[in-house]
Order: structure tokens, then C-alpha cells, then sequence
């Protein structure tokens, strides 16, 4: 506003950054397409509009990204694979048009873990490449959001677009140590993106702050007569976020679901003393901290897998015939297994959800929030042989989804927020969920979990867009 700085510089910048860090050794891989003269005259338009002093929204000259399973002219719609997205898009998903409308400036589309099937970010195929983690290259940055995650966290955009359907945000989030919201299932339309699973996937930003998160949930909050699943929602609101205080409010802990109960994690985070200072400091400023049972929590994770998993088996059944050489092993063994599913499990597993939505709805009549770890180990290393052939590790996956399956199955809203860092330096986050439609809660929480946190480290990938 100070015109100070352009919209059109920042792009200048950005365009260089993006030039650069596909050859630093190794290449960080966060955006996989991008497009000069696209950058360029989004961002000559809203220097025009600074000028004019006739900004059409917080977003204006802000640099975002958008994760590869949405359509974004002109780009091509690949979802991760070498086979999708043959020709380039001729139209925006919902939350792309969005953007344009708020003026933002789209720098690209960004890496994401092969079809959204698991939660490392390790895409071996030609297009894509694994992408790094700004705070250790040398590990993983969660997926399958992957290379909005790390788009942020190294600097390149302040926003970034994903979808979450078993921690798809909030994971990556976590792992690169920025803020990942999963809005209330249906709140922020998905049309426009590969419905890989229609009944469990979230839209939602991941952002370098709180307020940033909101200002994006903000804009893109909103029932889209395109997508049927939101139309009924609520109005979305802001409503006391930046009270001083927690005042009045009663976050729920169970403190059994809290602590992960196999202890030969190398590098568990839910033991470490941060995240029992952060219920604290929460406390410490007026809320009370209510302990509740979470019931049937193995149930729900193996109910949520099968829900999932069958559904995208569903929906890729033409892909698996025709592009089973195609897909990385981990695509295919993931499918392989979904096929095993039969229609009694599905329905079984619908009925469990009904019952763990009812459990819910009892819980939130006595506390505004559940309170858990986002995940419970810091992002794992990459090796070698993982670049050439993929990586297949079940039992981290299942792992790394522990506290996230509770949203994706139920639809409530989650937020994840980093309070530290692990002895190895790598980011440590707090998860916040509540009630159905109540992201302002949240919100509110969020910020002040953000001041519990007394530093904030660059991460050893780092580029300042606005230098």
C-alpha cells in the first residue's frame, strides 16, 4: 500500500526464486508448473489496482499456490501422475477462480503425492520428483499437499491451496512447520478437483500464520452451487478470534488418545513436554481444560481407511485397468489393497460413522474443542533407493494419520499450528478440531497458541521474495 514495493517486483522475484531453486542440489521441487507471462500480467494487473488505490481484497499482489489436483488454466491437471492431464486446462476449479477474483497471483501449481495415496510426498515419476523439506532437505515433507507445504515454508508464496482427506493439509503442514487448516467438510467448495473421495476430502489453506489462514478461509468459505455438498452451510464468520483471551471457553483432552501408546517411535513427539506446555498456556489464558473419551478411536482409523481407500479404488477403477504400469508401486499396492474391500465393509464402516458423529455431537455439547499432537513423530528422513523406486511404509502412514482420521471421517474442522522444534530442529505442531461449521474457534485458539511459541527458526531453505 506504501507502494514501496510492487506486486509486479515481488513476481520479478518469485520468477527468479522459482528458476533457482529447481537447480539447487538438491532441487526443492515444491512448484512443478509455472508460467512466466502468467505470473506476470496477474501481477501487473494488481500493481495497476495499487496504484489506483482499488485493491479488490486482502488477497490482492499476494503470491499463492495452488496443489496440482485442482484445475488452474493454464495448466495441466496431472494429480501427481505422468498420465493425467494430456492438454492444458482451459478451466479454473472453484477455489482457483476464487483467487483470481481476489486478485491474488497465482505463481504456479505445486507437487503433490501421486493421486493423494499417501502421507510422505515421495513421488519418484518424471513430472514431479520428491519435493524437500525446507528445514531438512534430506526429509520428507508429508503429503499428499506436499509441495504446497513447501512452497511455503521456504518463502515462495505466503499461501497454499490443498486438499486433506487423511491429513492431506495438515500433515505436510506440520512436517514443514506452518499453519494447515481442513475446513468443515463441504465448507470450501472442491469442484474443480479430482474427487478422489467424495465423502471424506476437505478443502483448506496452508499459510505461514493464523491470521493469514484466516484471511484465505475468509475469502474461499462459501457455498458454490457447483458443488452439492456445501450448499447448506452456515454463514462462515470471524466471530471473536482476536479476543484477548480464551475466556469461557473448555477444550477437551483425551489424555489416553493423546499419548501415542507404542513407545518404540525413534522420534515421538506426543512424550515431549511442549505440547503439555502448550494445554497450559491455553489455560492460562481463561480456558478450562475438560478431560473427555474419545470412543471406538480403532475402529474409527480402520473404518476412515476403508472408507478412503474404497472410494478412490471406486473412482480409479478405469485408471488401474488402463494405467496400472504407469502408477508408482505405492499407487498400485494402496489400490491393490482397497480391492480387498468388500461392499458389507463399506457400509459397516458409513455405520461406525454415523455412530462416531453421534458420539461427537455429545462431546461438543460439553467442550468448544478437542485438543490433541498434530502428528506423532517429526518428518521422516528421504533415502536413496526412495527418489528411483517410491516408498511403501504402511505402518508410518497409518501412524502419521493417527490424530488426523477423527476429522476426515466425522467432517469437523481441524487446525494444525507449529509450537517447536524436535532436538534434530525439524517443526513440532498442536492440532485444534471442533464442531461441525466452527472454524472461527479455531481461529481464535490458533493465535494464541502462535504467541506460545517463542521463536520462530528459518528453515535452512529460505528465499525472501520481498528483498
Amino acid at each position: 500500500r506504501s507502494g514501496k514495493l510492487t506486486p509486479s517486483q515481488v513476481a520479478k522475484n518469485i520468477i527468479a526464486v522459482l528458476e533457482d531453486c529447481d537447480k539447487s542440489t538438491p532441487p526443492l521441487r515444491a512448484i512443478v508448473q509455472w508460467d512466466r507471462e502468467q505470473i506476470m500480467l496477474m501481477a501487473e494487473a494488481s500493481t495497476v489496482r495499487y496504484r489506483n488505490k482499488c485493491t479488490l481484497s486482502y488477497l490482492d499482489g499476494i503470491p499463492v499456490c495452488l496443489k496440482e489436483e485442482f484445475k488452474v488454466v493454464p495448466y495441466r491437471h496431472r494429480v501427481g501422475t505422468v498420465y493425467l492431464g494430456t492438454e492444458p486446462e482451459t478451466e479454473d476449479a472453484t477455489v482457483a477462480k476464487k483467487m483470481r477474483e481476489a486478485g491474488a497471483i497465482i505463481i504456479g501449481v505445486s507437487n503433490m503425492h501421486e493421486l493423494g495415496t499417501g502421507t510422505t510426498g515421495c513421488n519418484p515419476n518424471r513430472y514431479h520428483k520428491t519435493p524437500r523439506n525446507p528445514y531438512k532437505p534430506n526429509h520428507y515433507t508429508g503429503g499428499s499437499s506436499s509441495g504446497s507445504a513447501a512452497a511455503v515454508a521456504a518463502g515462495l508464496c505466503p499461501v497454499g491451496i490443498g486438499t486433506d482427506g487423511g491429513g492431506s493439509v495438515r500433515i505436510p503442514a506440520s512436517f514443514c512447520g506452518v499453519v494447515g487448516l481442513k475446513g468443515t467438510f463441504g465448507r470450501i467448495s472442491s469442484h474443480g478437483s479430482l474427487p478422489l473421495s467424495y465423502s471424506t476430502v476437505s478443502v483448506g489453506p496452508i499459510c505461514t500464520s493464523v491470521a493469514d489462514a484466516a484471511i484465505v478461509y475468509s475469502i474461499l468459505a462459501e457455498p458454490d452451487p457447483l458443488y452439492p455438498y456445501g450448499l447448506n452451510q452456515p454463514k462462515a464468520t470471524l466471530s471473536d478470534m482476536c479476543a484477548p483471551d480464551l475466556k469461557g471457553l473448555k477444550l477437551g483432552v483425551d489424555w489416553t488418545f493423546f499419548k501415542v501408546p507404542c513407545g518404540e517411535l525413534k522420534d515421538d513427539v506426543c512424550a515431549l513436554p511442549v505440547l503439555y506446555s502448550a494445554v497450559e498456556h491455553l489455560q492460562s489464558l481463561g480456558a478450562s481444560v475438560v478431560e473427555v473419551s474419545l470412543p471406538e478411536m480403532e475402529e474409527i482409523q480402520v473404518a476412515h481407511v476403508i472408507c478412503i481407500l474404497s472410494e478412490m479404488r471406486d473412482f480409479l477403477q478405469p485408471d488401474f485397468n488402463k494405467h496400472f504400469q504407469e502408477m508408482t508401486l505405492e499407487t498400485r499396492a494402496n489400490l491393490a489393497l482397497a480391492s480387498q474391500f468388500t461392499a458389507l465393509d463399506y457400509i459397516t464402516a458409513n455405520r461406525q460413522r454415523t455412530r462416531s458423529m453421534g458420539f461427537l455431537r455429545e462431546i461438543f455439547t460439553t467442550v468448544n474443542c478437542i485438543l490433541t499432537p498434530a502428528v506423532p513423530c517429526t518428518a521422516p528422513r528421504i533415502y536413496e533407493s526412495d527418489l528411483l523406486a517410491g516408498s511403501s511404509d504402511s505402518s508410518f502412514t497409518a501412524r502419521s494419520m493417527r490424530f488426523m482420521q477423527l476429522g476426515n471421517f466425522t467432517g469437523i474442522p481441524g487446525l494444525v499450528v507449529p509450537i517447536g522444534y524436535s532436538t534434530a530442529g525439524l517443526p513440532i505442531s498442536f492440532q485444534v478440531m471442533a464442531k461441525w461449521w466452527d472454524e472461527a474457534v479455531l481461529l481464535r485458539i490458533g493465535l494464541k497458541l502462535e504467541q506460545f511459541r517463542y521463536q520462530t527458526r528459518k528453515p535452512s531453505i529460505y528465499y525472501d521474495v520481498l528483498a
